[in-house]
C-alpha cells in the first residue's frame, strides 16, 4: 500500500518535516515494513485531497491561518481533521440512493508548535479576531508559554510511546521549544462548539458543528491521551516571579493525541531525531489499515 503524507507547506519549517519523514521511511524500508510512503508539499485543496495524512509544520500559527484562509484552504482542513471529507474515495454505498454515505474518520494529523495551536478547540493569550483555528483537540493551549525567542531552550524529553529498539541507548528525546505553547488545560468533550471558553477573555475557539448520526460520533474519540510532560518547569517560573495561569492538574503538558490527532509544542523537525516520526508513520499506516478493512 502507498501512502501519501502531506505537509502543510504554507509558511514555517515544512521542508525539515519533509527531510526527517524521508529518513523515517528509509529506516522502516530497512526494517521490513511493507507500506511505501509518498511525501507531498500541501498548499492547496487539490493536494490535500490527495492525501491520506498530514502535519501541520511549526512556525508563525497566525500568519498560516491567514495564509489558510486566503487560500480557501481552513475549513478543508477541518473537514481534513474533524468531519467527513465529501471528496474522499471511502465513500459507503447505501443501496437505496444517488449518493454515498461517508464515514466520519479523522484522517491522521499532526501539529507541531504552531500546529498543535492551530489544532487546539481553545487558544488563549490571543486577540479575537487575530487567529482562526482548525480545531480536532480538545485542549486549551497558552501561545508562546515559555516566553519570547531569546528565551527559546532545549530539554531531554523522556517520551514513554516512543520505541526503545528506535534508541538502543535509550537517551531522551531532545525537545526544542521555541515560543512554544503548552496544553493547559484538557476540556470536555463536546458535540459542538466549546461555550465555555469563548466567554474567555483573549480566548479564540474553534468552529464546530454537530455529528450528523452516531457513526459520526464514534469516529470522533472523546478521550484526549497525555502523551509527554516537561515536569518541573512551572514551579522554577513562578518561584522567579512568574505569573502562570496553567491549571496545576495539567503541568507543562506538551504531547497529546486524540483519536488520529496529535500535537507536540516543541519541534522534532529541527532536531536529527527520527524516533518521533517514525513512530507517527506506523500510526497512519495502522489508520489507513483499519479504515480501509471497514470501507
Amino acid at each position: 500500500m502507498t501512502i501519501t503524507i502531506g505537509v502543510l507547506a504554507l509558511q514555517g519549517a515544512f521542508l525539515e518535516h519533509l527531510n526527517l519523514l524521508k529518513r523515517a521511511a528509509g529506516q522502516l524500508k530497512s526494517q521490513g515494513f511493507e507500506d511505501t510512503f509518498d511525501f507531498t508539499e500541501v498548499r492547496n485543496v487539490q493536494q490535500l485531497e490527495r492525501c491520506d495524512a498530514l502535519i501541520i509544520p511549526g512556525g508563525e500559527s497566525t500568519t498560516m491561518s491567514l495564509v489558510a484562509a486566503q487560500s480557501g484552504l481552513l475549513e478543508p482542513l477541518r473537514e481534513f481533521v474533524k468531519y467527513a471529507n465529501p471528496g474522499s474515495n471511502h465513500g459507503i454505498w447505501n443501496g437505496k440512493t444517488d449518493l454515498f454515505a461517508f464515514r466520519v474518520d479523522r484522517k491522521p494529523t499532526w501539529g507541531t508548535c504552531a500546529g498543535l495551536i492551530l489544532l487546539s478547540e481553545s487558544a488563549n493569550a490571543t486577540k479575537k479576531g487575530g487567529q482562526d483555528l482548525i480545531g480536532g483537540l480538545d485542549v486549551r493551549v497558552n501561545r508562546n508559554h515559555f516566553g519570547r525567542q531569546v528565551e527559546s531552550f532545549q530539554a531531554g524529553l523522556d517520551l514513554p510511546f516512543l520505541n526503545p529498539k528506535d534508541s538502543p541507548s535509550n537517551e531522551p528525546f531532545p525537545g526544542i521549544f521555541i515560543r512554544a505553547p503548552v496544553v493547559e488545560k484538557i476540556l470536555p468533550n463536546l458535540d459542538g462548539i466549546q461555550e465555555g471558553e469563548r466567554a474567555k477573555a483573549e480566548t479564540v475557539v474553534a468552529p464546530s458543528k454537530p455529528a450528523k448520526d452516531d457513526q459520526a460520533q464514534r469516529a470522533r474519540s472523546s478521550h484526549v491521551d497525555i502523551m509527554g510532560v516537561l515536569p518541573g518547569r512551572l514551579k522554577k517560573a513562578a518561584g522567579m516571579g512568574a505569573e502562570v495561569n496553567a491549571d496545576e492538574e495539567a503541568g507543562d503538558i506538551i504531547a497529546v493525541k486524540q483519536g488520529n490527532v496529535f500535537g507536540t509544542s516543541f519541534h522534532p523537525e529541527l532536531t536529527p531525531d527520527i524516533r518521533i516520526h517514525v513512530w507517527w508513520l506506523k500510526q497512519v499506516s495502522e489508520a489507513v489499515a483499519t479504515k480501509t478493512a471497514t470501507c
